[in-house]
């Protein structure tokens, strides 16, 4: 699995919310999501960044699928990174329970 973390540029709130519609239907159709939000400030009301958490073993694959994101097309990101990561507890099936 991969994760990619997404920052927002500074005061590009305007260019997320503008995209956002593609970029909900590009996660939708382009499959592979195990997980995924938006990042907040602490009120929980301002969204600033991103977390996808892809089902494939390839960072190749993950930085295609960050690479093709109407996000990042649109120019929102400061930041860009794709990290291999391994599920151990929690939000799927826990593989603490696997035999």
């Amino acid at each position: 699995m991969f994760c990619i973390i997404y920052t927002d540029k500074p005061d590009h709130v305007d260019v997320r919310m503008k995209n956002r519609p593609a970029h909900i239907e590009y996660a939708l159709s382009a499959g592979g999501i195990l997980m995924g939000g938006p990042f907040t400030d602490d009120t929980g009301e301002v969204m600033n960044g991103s977390l996808i958490v892809l089902d494939t073993d390839s960072r190749e694959e993950a930085e295609a699928w960050a690479a093709n994101d109407p996000y990042t097309k649109a120019g929102l990101f400061e930041r860009i990174e794709v990290r291999a990561w391994k599920h151990l507890i929690g939000g799927l099936p826990d593989v603490t329970q696997k035999a």
